[in-house]
C-alpha cells in the first residue's frame, strides 16, 4: 500500500498545523507538558499498585499519597539545610576574594611572567552578603506580588498539574488504546515498533537515570559531611542534580568539592578526602547503579543531551526544555531506522559488493578532474 500524493500532502500539512500550534500555545503548555512527564514517569508505578487487586484510581490516590510524603519528608529536612549552606557559602566569598587577590593572583603573575588585571575581588565578593542577597530577593518576590496575573498565573500551575497529573494517570492505558485506535492498521506494526523504541529509550533515560541521579547525590552528600566540609550537602546535592548529564555532576561536584575543602580546612587530607569520595562514588555508578538501574537499554550521548536542552530551551524557552529529551530520542530512534533502510538499500549493497578495482578507477577519475 503506497500513500498517494494527496495524503502526503495531508500529513505535511497536519505537521505544521501541530508545529504551529505548539509555537502559539507554548506560554500555557508548560504544566500540561510537566504533567504528562509526571504520568509518564508514574505510570509504572501504578500499573505495580493495580496489579495488587487495586481499582486504578486507588492506585492513583496511593501514588499520590506516597509521593507527597517524600515530597513533604525532603522540604522539611533537606530545604532548611540548604539554605544554612547558601548562608554559610556567601558568609566565605569575601574571603575568598581576599585569596584570590592576595595569594592566587600574585602566583599567576610571577609563574606566567604577565600582570594581570587589577581587579579587587574582595570588593566584589563582600558586595554579596547575605543582607544584599536578602535585599534582591525581597526586591524580586515584592515585583512578583505586585503583578496579579504572575502570582495567579504560579499558583494556577500550581493546582493545575498535579489536577492535570492525576487524570492523566487514571486514563493512561485509555489514552494510549484511544491513539493507538487512530493509526492506520496497514503501518501499525511499524509504528508500534517505533513507540516500543522510544518507550525504551525514554524509560531507560528518565526513570533509570533519574534514580541514578537521586542515589549519586545521597552519596556524595553523606561522603561529604562524613569528612566535615560544611557544604558537603548543597555540593553533593549539586552534583546528583547536574548528573543527568553523564560524567558533568562528578566534574562539578569535585571541582566545588575541592575548593570548599581547600577554604574550609587548608590542607592536603581533607582534598585527597574529596577525591576519595568522589572515585568511590564513580566506581559504585559504573559497577552498581548504572548495570542495575540502566543495564544495556539504549541511552542519549552527553552532547546530545546539552545540545537538545540548550536548542529546546532557545527556541520554545521552558516548554522547549520540557520537550527537549523526549524529541531527542524519538529523532534518535528514526535516524536509527533511516540509517538501518539505508544500510539494507540497493545502493549501499551495491557499492559495498563493487569489485574494488572499479570503485578505485571511479575515485581515481573523480579525482583527476
Amino acid at each position: 500500500m503506497q500513500i498517494t500524493d494527496s495524503q502526503k500532502w495531508l500529513l505535511a500539512i497536519a505537521c505544521l498545523l501541530l508545529g504551529w500550534l505548539l509555537v502559539s500555545l507554548s506560554p500555557i503548555l508548560s504544566p500540561f507538558l510537566t504533567a504528562l512527564l509526571l504520568a509518564y514517569l508514574g505510570s509504572p508505578l501504578v500499573d505495580r499498585f493495580e496489579s495488587w487487586k487495586m481499582s486504578r484510581t486507588g492506585a492513583v490516590a496511593v501514588s499520590f499519597l506516597l509521593f507527597s510524603v517524600i515530597l513533604s519528608i525532603m522540604t522539611l529536612l533537606l530545604i532548611p539545610a540548604v539554605i544554612q549552606q547558601i548562608e554559610y557559602l556567601i558568609t566565605m566569598l569575601p574571603s575568598m576574594g581576599r585569596w584570590i587577590n592576595q595569594v592566587a593572583v600574585p602566583y599567576l603573575e610571577t609563574a606566567l611572567g604577565i600582570e594581570l588585571i587589577d581587579y579587587d575581588w574582595a570588593e566584589l565578593f563582600q558586595s554579596l552578603d547575605w543582607g544584599a542577597t536578602g535585599n534582591m530577593l525581597k526586591a524580586i518576590l515584592t515585583n512578583l506580588t505586585q503583578s496579579g496575573f504572575a502570582v495567579a498565573g504560579f499558583l494556577a500551575n500550581l493546582v493545575l498539574i498535579p489536577v492535570v497529573t492525576f487524570y492523566l494517570l487514571r486514563d493512561w492505558k485509555l489514552i494510549i488504546t484511544k491513539l493507538s485506535a487512530l493509526v492506520p492498521r496497514y503501518y501499525i506494526s511499524t509504528l508500534s515498533n517505533i513507540f516500543a523504541q522510544c518507550h525504551e529509550m525514554l524509560g531507560g533515560f528518565f526513570r533509570g537515570q533519574l534514580l541514578v541521579m537521586v542515589a549519586q547525590g545521597v552519596m556524595y552528600s553523606i561522603g561529604l559531611m562524613l569528612i566535615g566540609l560544611d557544604l558537603g550537602l548543597l555540593i553533593g546535592l549539586l552534583a546528583g542534580l547536574v548528573s543527568i548529564v553523564p560524567y558533568l555532576g562528578s566534574i562539578i561536584g569535585i571541582s566545588a568539592g575541592l575548593i570548599a575543602a581547600f577554604f574550609q580546612f587548608g590542607d592536603w587530607l581533607h582534598i585527597l578526602l574529596v577525591i576519595v569520595v568522589f572515585g568511590v562514588g564513580q566506581a559504585i555508578e559504573s559497577t552498581v547503579l548504572t548495570p542495575k538501574l540502566i543495564g544495556d537499554r539504549i541511552g542519549l550521548h552527553p552532547v546530545a543531551v546539552i545540545f537538545a536542552v540548550l536548542a529546546g530551551g532557545q527556541l520554545f524557552g521552558f516548554t522547549g526544555v520540557l520537550l527537549a529529551l523526549p524529541a531527542a530520542a524519538i529523532l534518535k530512534v528514526l535516524l536509527n531506522r533511516v540509517h538501518q533502510s539505508y544500510r539494507n538499500s540497493n545502493l549501499y549493497e551495491d557499492l559495498s559488493k563493487a569489485p574494488a578495482d572499479v570503485v578505485s578507477g571511479e575515485t581515481d577519475e573523480a579525482d583527476s578532474q
